[in-house]
């Protein structure tokens, strides 16, 4: 499926509030608090010249998140930022006076995380974040994951020392008993979904996602003219989108949302023109973006700053992986798992199609900026589809190197 944007707030400019979440001022904030993280790096800007010349555009980028913070995943810089926000602002509550991110390992600050649990629902990625910061922090974590979440997934979070909690059903079923027991237990929840009523959490989620799109700005040649991010509830398209259209106005690329079919929540509120949940069918192999109702927040944003929709199926999203595992002759090779190429899926399926390519612009000037949102963060998963360890195919660029 594929929609060009025709909500009637599209091109309005973004309310006062997300522009404030999203804006220079928030972001530079945000490259602030990562200083104050022992592993923290910038992810590496690969470029795919090979590619571009087989789909015919000027060239392709893409922000290699499979390198966060060691996580393996953009959502690295959402939970447990906001985690760090949250202690510090009870610490300053505590105290009476601002308390700041530089006295992190300080007594006072230990003492308020202390006192802190924080909890989520999640598909892995989210939740491992939120369980590091909690860490990081000291304070307590209880992660809500549903019955389709690998156990190796839930394994990778509970390394973190958070207290795993299975629940029957989707993403959306963790999300509502998640709320359910926080409130229940006087739990703090830090979502990366939003609902009415509960916004400002997820923002700080999305806030620090502006990381990755400002770090990726500054390593580009030219800005890109065009954007492709795939998305599950919407939060780093909106993050994404939304820096981008605050900070280059008239001059911000096409931005292109990509769903998987069997969950595209925002593509059906598109087509409506206002959220919508969609029926739980039959489950995507893109695991991180199986999510069947938009956050509110991301959705206010993307519809109206996203210019277009589209879908992408199960056997694109598979081919992806193993052709970036296997690039063109002279590309380096990205471990991209499941959900970490859809971007490209949607690229590739674009460019593949008149109709959508000349309704994106599509052409030889095009410059395109991708993320991969996450590496092999299912390892065994990611063999199983790729039919080649990670470890390998990072190996090749080694090899070409030497």
């Amino acid at each position: 499926m594929f929609l060009i944007n025709t909500t009637d707030v599209h091109k309005t400019p973004l309310t006062n509030e997300d522009a404030q979440t999203l804006g220079m001022e928030a972001a530079i904030e945000v490259e602030r608090f990562l200083a104050h993280r022992e592993n923290n790096t910038e992810t590496p800007l690969t470029s795919l010249p090979m590619l571009a010349r087989e789909l015919d555009v000027s060239s392709i980028h893409i922000k290699d998140e499979g390198f966060r913070l060691g996580l393996g995943s953009f959502k690295a810089l959402g939970g447990s930022y906001a985690v760090i926000r949250l202690v510090l602002e009870e610490a300053s509550r505590r105290l009476s006076r601002q308390v700041d991110v530089s006295e992190l390992h300080s007594t006072e600050v230990s003492a308020a995380a202390a006192a802190m649990t924080v909890a989520c629902a999640t598909d892995g990625n989210h939740g491992r974040s939120v369980a590091q910061g909690a860490q990081l922090v000291g304070a307590k974590a209880a992660i809500f994951v549903h019955s389709g979440v690998s156990d190796e997934r839930v394994a990778a979070i509970a390394r973190f020392g958070a207290d795993m909690i299975r629940v029957d059903g989707n993403y959306d079923d963790s999300v509502r008993e998640a709320s359910r027991a926080a409130a229940e237990r006087g739990w703090t929840i830090v979502s990366d979904t939003s609902w009415p009523g509960y916004e400002r959490i997820p923002g700080l989620v999305m806030q620090g996602y502006t990381a990755l799109i400002r770090e990726a700005l500054r390593k580009m040649p030219e800005p890109p003219t065009h954007v492709f991010v795939q998305s599950g509830v919407g939060g780093i398209a909106a993050a994404v989108a939304g820096y981008l259209a605050i900070e280059m106005g008239d001059e911000r690329p096409v931005f292109t949302v990509v769903d998987p079919s069997r969950a595209a929540c925002l593509v059906e509120s598109a087509k409506a023109g206002k959220v919508v949940a969609i029926p739980h069918v039959e489950p995507t192999v893109m695991a991180m973006l199986e999510c069947y109702e938009p956050s509110l927040v991301a959705w206010r944003i993307l519809s109206r700053v996203a210019d277009a929709f589209m879908t992408v199926d199960e056997d694109e999203a598979i081919s992806v992986m193993r052709r970036l595992a296997d690039p063109v002759a002279g590309d380096p090779a990205i471990v991209a798992g499941e959900s970490g190429g859809v971007g490209l899926a949607g690229l590739v399926k674009a460019v593949g199609d008149n109709e959508m390519k000349t309704a994106l612009r599509l052409g030889p000037r095009s410059r395109i900026l991708l993320i991969n949102t996450e590496g092999a963060t299912d390892p065994a998963k990611y063999e199983e589809i790729v039919g080649q360890k990670p470890e390998q195919v990072a190996a090749k660029n080694v090899e070409k190197k030497v």
